[in-house]
């Protein structure tokens, strides 16, 4: 057994077991190898119970797998919604996780997450239950060393210092820092290809200095840099969500060849709500509030269905979408027909999230995190354009090999 195996196996946390179960460090059909198999399984049970995850076993809980090498080593253990490609094409790491929203189109390409780092308790909950690896927990604690390498760098990296909402104290603020740690990872794995994501005030915080100091940075870490300000709007989801993806390549050809080129998709409202009559009853208004937003709709166009979206002065606005979603808005900043809230499944499908993403905290948890996460379709578009450079060089790649192996017969 490996050293690093032994550290994971004995500090018995969820984040060590379930990434060293993900990422394979426990294949093998002998009789050693399925002991630690099943005795890391075990020690998931237990923590998992003990850290309050509505941990449901199912029959085959506690049941080896005998054919490891080609199975998903989690798959016999907990079903996941995500789980992990067995033969994947690249791999990436997951920082300031969140749910996993960044995560979900690159696994889609067969790409493997070998890393994931995510401070909040409850973002770790349903993190597990749709992907089957607890987050690690505050990426300033772990050393760059510990994380394994990995062909591409995914962080939507805390946005609270640069927006609207927040007070934009940027990098006064210890959440504008976090990019630091993105650098210090850099500084050690020379990762080919990074993608990050922010809020679009992060271009024009402190008059554009915030953005030039991140943008000098990468490039005195050798990385050619693009970047855009994308709305979800334009990716088929009735949500104006304003962000900018910045995208870097080691290799200057790699970066010539990327482009934020895409054709605009409509979107309709009605895709995303669910019928009142299936909606709980404690996310409908008060009679009170629907009062008092039908008063300060009068004389406005009301059509149904619609989002009804009270700013910050207390004006109402009566659209086709929903504005961004948000953590720590008013209870009440949306209502669906000015009659109710947001369903979790509906805020989670503003967003883009797939019908068999599993929800297990609260519906105020679901509030936040997806008030926290990322317009899935919109990282989609740059995730595929990213993993036509990383297969063009994959398969380039392969073919040397090939050459090789037949000058040597």
């Amino acid at each position: 057994m490996m050293e690093y195996e032994k550290n994971i196996i004995g500090e018995g946390k969820l984040p060590h077991l379930t990434h060293l179960l993900h990422n394979g460090f426990l294949v093998g059909n002998d009789k050693e190898s399925r002991e630690r198999r099943a005795h890391v399984k075990e020690e998931i049970t237990s923590e998992l119970l003990n850290w309050g995850y509505p941990l449901e076993v199912s029959e085959n809980e506690g049941i080896v797998c005998e054919s490891a090498i080609e199975d998903d080593l989690f798959k016999d253990f907990m079903p996941v919604p995500f789980p992990a490609p067995v033969h994947p094409t690249f791999t990436f790491i997951d920082l300031f996780a969140g749910i996993g929203g960044i995560r979900i189109p690159y696994d889609e390409l067969g790409g493997k997450c070998v890393f994931s780092s995510e401070w909040d308790r409850k973002a770790c909950q349903t993190y597990f239950a749709n992907f089957g690896v607890v987050p690690y927990g505050d990426i300033t604690k772990i050393p760059a060393s510990m994380i394994p390498h990995h062909d591409l760098l995914l962080a939507g990296f805390p946005c609270q210092a640069f927006s609207i909402i927040g007070k934009m104290l940027g990098f006064a603020d210890t959440r504008g820092t976090m990019f630091f740690e993105i650098e210090r990872i850099l500084k050690v794995h020379h990762t080919p290809y990074i993608m990050l994501e922010n809020v679009k005030q992060l271009v024009g915080h402190d008059k554009g200095r915030t953005f030039k100091v991140i943008l000098d940075h990468l490039d005195k870490l050798g990385y050619y840099v693009k970047w855009k300000v994308l709305n979800a709007l334009d990716f088929g989801l009735p949500q104006k969500r304003e962000r900018v993806i910045i995208v870097g390549f080691l290799n200057k050809a790699d970066f010539e060849a990327f482009n934020f080129d895409f054709t605009p998709k409509p979107y309709d409202l009605r895709e995303i709500l669910e019928p009142d009559c299936q909606v709980d009853k404690s996310l409908f208004a008060t009679d009170y509030i629907i009062k008092k937003r039908k008063e300060k709709t009068v004389g406005k166009k009301l059509f149904y269905p619609s989002i009804w979206h009270e700013n910050k002065s207390g004006n109402i606005s009566v659209l086709d979408y929903s504005c961004a979603l948000r953590t720590g808005a008013s209870y009440n900043y949306l209502l669906v027909n000015g009659v109710r809230r947001p369903s979790s499944r509906e805020l989670l499908r503003l967003q883009g999230f797939p019908e068999k993403f599993r929800i297990v905290v609260s519906h105020q948890d679901i509030r936040r995190q997806t008030g926290n996460s990322v317009a899935i379709p919109m990282i989609r578009m740059v995730a595929e354009k990213i993993y036509e450079i990383i297969k063009r060089h994959k398969n380039e790649a392969s073919k040397t090999q090939g050459w090789k192996e037949a000058a040597n017969q």
